[in-house]
């Protein structure tokens, strides 16, 4: 067998293809979200099963596919620069994702409009779409065979970790977001189908699987919770009934399972016992955008926003090792200087552990570019940076109390098995949005790290978002 290569937003893989010179080369280029990459390892997937092969360069592919993101300018950008080099280098290019489902200024699609020579564009989640277009431009080699395809498919994500996409589009309106427009809708995607998917990963080595979706305490809404199957026996479509369960598959690898995209709505609260059981992570990425309730209101968040310090109390309570983080924009249209003054507070207050924060960017398209009070950019990034200053300062302080402490840590990457050390993350860590901890060289020569492993270690010491630790 040879090997054959693809990129992505986060560097260079390979998957395994047939080794013949007449197999038909697909490059493809993976940017935005995880929800879009899930997209991406489904459409690899569906490629490798029929026998295409990946090209490592656009030049040497006899078609270029490019899965974009659409949902703030600079990822418009990207997307449309990415394209315009792929035509450049190869001429045969094909559209997937956001971006192609944007109307451009002249009222026709976005992409046909910059880049009119494209084969096809078609939108996000669209797997069959994509098929059928490269079916169009290039013919698929032989009919398919299962034994081409790994278990749980092509992963564009390291071996020991991945992520499982539960649901399709979003059913809020929230003033500064397009995604519905693109996505559409929420669609759940039936239990037993996401259940035999973790069940696969987990098989296949997976020691974490991060679920995502656009509104994960969402998950089974649009189904009104009707009861599935998986192996025989009756599971609800509902959030709580599939943390469950994925837990207890994740129990027998001794694997970790990791919430994103966490709306704070009080049936949240059934899930936090999971995590002190230790059935799933103790860690939620729960998207508050804001604290004040005239800025949630004029955003159209859900959920009640005036009781989320209080539902954070509650939550610590169930479950003290619980870690929290978050997204929050920054000079929003009509924010006042008190507005942002008690989002400062409120990220003091509740401790938040992980924060990231963007100043607010007119997306086209978006409700919120017709709000009044639109703030200058000057001012949308002062405020970014200061609410960054603050976020790092209770951040800093929150892992200074884990100095001592033993905790286990999941390798991503060891040289030398570990004898200079390596680097890791601990439950409190997600993959490339938090920080890291930096393992120092084991004392013991025995001592070995293996990437894709577990390790205990015991934190010495912290710097900046990073801990340090030493193997035992």
């Amino acid at each position: 067998m040879g090997t054959c290569g693809l990129w992505d937003n986060t560097g260079m893989s390979e998957i395994p293809a047939p080794d013949a010179a007449a197999v038909p080369k697909v490059g493809f280029v993976s940017l935005g979200c995880p929800k879009a990459l899930t997209d991406s390892e489904l459409i690899l997937t569906q490629l490798s099963a029929e026998g295409y092969a990946t090209s490592r360069t656009f030049e040497g592919a006899d078609l270029v596919i490019v899965n974009t993101c659409g949902f703030i300018d600079d990822a418009v950008k990207e997307s449309l620069d990415t394209i315009g080099e792929a035509l450049s280098a190869n001429g045969r290019v094909i559209v997937t994702g956001c971006l192609g489902a944007r109307a451009g200024e002249g009222g026709g699609n976005m992409v046909r409009e910059v880049h009119p020579s494209v084969l096809a564009v078609t939108g996000p989640h669209a797997t069959q779409e994509v098929m059928d277009a490269v079916h169009s431009h290039l013919p698929k080699p032989h009919d398919p065979f299962v034994d081409l395809v790994p278990p749980a498919g092509i992963k564009l994500t390291p071996k020991h970790y991945a992520y499982l996409k539960i649901s399709e589009g979003c059913n809020h309106r929230c003033t500064f977001c397009i995604i519905p427009y693109m996505r559409g809708d929420l669609v759940s995607r039936p239990v037993g189908d996401v259940l035999k998917e973790a069940r696969a990963l987990f098989e296949g080595g997976v020691k974490e699987l991060l679920v995502v979706s656009q509104d994960t305490s969402a998950y089974g809404v649009d189904v009104r919770y009707r009861t599935g199957f998986w192996e025989g026996r009756p599971v609800k479509t509902r959030m709580l009934e599939l943390v469950q369960a994925l837990g207890e598959l994740a129990a027998p690898h001794g694997a970790w399972v990791r919430l994103h995209y966490v709306y704070p709505y009080p049936h949240v609260d059934e899930v936090i016992p999971l995590m002190a059981q230790g059935l799933v992570l103790p860690y939620l990425d729960v998207p508050f955008q804001h604290s004040h309730p005239e800025v949630l209101r004029r955003m159209k968040r859900p959920a009640s926003g005036e009781r989320n310090l209080e539902r954070i109390a509650r939550w610590r309570e169930l479950c003290p090792e619980l870690v929290v983080r978050s997204t929050f924009i920054a000079g929003f249209p009509g924010e006042t200087e008190a507005e942002f003054q008690h989002l400062l507070d409120f990220v003091r207050e509740a401790q938040i552990d992980r924060a990231g924060c963007f100043a607010y960017s007119p997306v086209e398209g978006a409700a919120a570019n017709e709000l009044p009070g639109m703030l200058p950019q000057e001012v949308r990034e002062e405020r970014r940076a200061r609410f960054m200053a603050v976020a790092e300062e209770v951040s800093a302080q929150r892992l200074k109390l884990r100095i001592g402490a033993t905790m286990q840590v999941l390798v991503d990457s060891a040289p030398s098995l570990g004898r200079k050390g390596g680097v890791g993350r601990s439950y409190a860590d997600a993959p490339e949005i938090d920080g890291t901890v930096r393992l120092l060289p084991p004392q013991k020569l025995s001592k070995r790290l293996a990437v894709g492993e577990f390790t205990r270690a015991r934190i010495v010491d912290s710097d900046g978002h990073d801990l340090i630790a030493e193997p035992i």
